[in-house]
């Protein structure tokens, strides 16, 4: 028995003080072609050390076998010696006949530390020398897949499938292409590759996918249909809550929406999103208490997050809670925040506790940046009005009547300005 077949021995029975014991033997005294076969099955095993001890014996005994330096690179990548592997490849010329395969370890090094436009060259360089390699196209499908550039994506895909290679590396290539399409908005192609998948492949992101184009598509019976599968599938599986709830939301169900945004917040407590849109659904549905809560919690993820606060404050003035409201965009002011919508509402809530000056300040503010709001406008020109000031209420509804010229309120309004 040689020295490599006892180290295989000695690590199928646990043993690794003997196994490595006879692994520096076998790197002395076996043949070249034993350490070389010890070599592979290390690696296969994940015994990732003890075969690079064999690589880097095999490169000194044979320096110009460029196959065993692309070998040796690869451990190095496993084991995070990044540097080590670069210098390893860095020796291997383009006259090497180890170079494609070179190009192929060096580019997916390259991508694993997010330099994707050096491993993009690396690749494309690999394909102008081996254009009809599938394991080139692979890995350019796979990059710009992985950085969401889908057309680039889809073309690479497009040519595995067309010489018929339907599975690489466990990818489903199918699957892929219709994800690629969808990536960049042909859904109606796209479904028709992801409708091709049998069930029991659909992972879920496929699955979502398959989802989320069915309702870009319009059929949101069956967009529900497989999101509550992949609900039930996967209830960790976050992102599909907010995407039902506004399916349910869209077929009138508000409670059952709701109900899904609840159980998606139950899974993540931190979902900002959901949140929001658990807001809506109680508003919807009158639960006024609950809609302000749930705002509040999403504001104390992200208190920065100006669209939260003015949601926050328009729920508060719709259930005329002007204090709190005042409280809220007054803070949000002294942090220099000046979009104008806070001054709207900070004048409604004055003018809702019957304080003039302070109103008028902040709906003359507002004015300024909202002069062509229709919304604002309606609202200022009845504000002035009952404010006394009868130029800015007769300004407001002349420029309101602009948008909407079949508003009778306000043409009555305007005519009694005018007397």
């Amino acid at each position: 028995m040689t020295y490599s077949e006892e180290t295989l021995d000695h690590l199928a029975q646990g043993d690794f003080l003997k196994a490595n014991e006879t692994l520096e033997l076998a790197l002395t005294r076996d043949e070249d072609d034993m350490l070389y076969s010890l070599a592979e099955e290390l690696y296969s095993l994940g015994f990732s050390e003890m075969a690079a001890k064999a690589y880097e014996t095999l490169v000194k005994r044979y320096p110009n076998e460029d196959s065993l330096k692309t070998a040796l690179a690869e451990i190095q990548i496993g084991e995070g010696n990044d540097d080590q592997a670069l210098a390893i490849l860095s020796q291997i010329t383009p006259k090497s006949n180890a170079y494609l395969e070179a190009l192929l370890v060096s580019a997916d090094l390259y991508q694993t530390q997010g330099a994707f436009d050096v491993s993009e060259q690396k690749l494309l360089t690999a394909y102008q020398l081996a254009p009809d390699e599938p394991v080139i196209e692979f890995a350019l499908a796979e990059l710009y897949f992985n950085i969401k550039e889908y057309r680039k994506a889809a073309q690479f895909y497009r040519s595995l499938l067309k010489q018929g290679i339907l599975e690489f590396s466990r990818v489903n290539l199918v699957a892929r292409l219709g994800l690629s399409y969808a990536g960049y908005g042909k859904f109606e192609t796209a479904l028709g590759y992801l409708e091709q998948i049998p069930e029991e492949q659909l992972d879920n992101d496929t699955l979502f996918q398959l989802a989320f184009t069915q309702r870009e598509l319009g059929d949101l019976e069956a967009a529900t249909a497989n999101f509550e599968k992949l609900r039930k599938r996967t209830p960790d599986y976050v992102t599909v809550y907010p995407y039902l709830a506004d399916l349910y939301e869209q077929a009138g169900q508000f409670g059952q929406a709701l109900i899904t945004a609840q159980e998606g917040l139950a899974v993540d407590e931190f979902n900002e999103a959901l949140y929001q849109k658990a807001s809506q659904l109680a508003a919807k549905l009158g639960k006024n208490k609950e809609a302000t809560d749930y705002l509040k919690e999403a504001l104390a993820l992200d208190p920065s997050n100006l669209t939260l606060v003015l949601e926050l404050s328009n729920q508060l003035l719709a259930t005329q809670q002007d204090q709190e409201n005042i409280a809220l965009l007054k803070d949000y002011l002294a942090k220099d925040e000046v979009d104008p919508q806070i001054y709207w509402n900070l004048g409604r809530s004055y003018a809702n506790l019957d304080d003039y000056e302070q109103a008028l300040t902040n709906y003359e503010t507002a004015d300024r940046y909202l002069d062509d709001n229709a919304e604002f406008l309606r609202d200022a020109a009845f504000f002035f009005r009952n404010a006394g000031r009868r130029v800015e209420a007769s300004a407001a509804a002349k420029a309101y009547l602009m948008q909407v010229p079949t508003d009778y309120e306000v043409e009555d309004l305007l005519d009694e300005l005018q007397y």
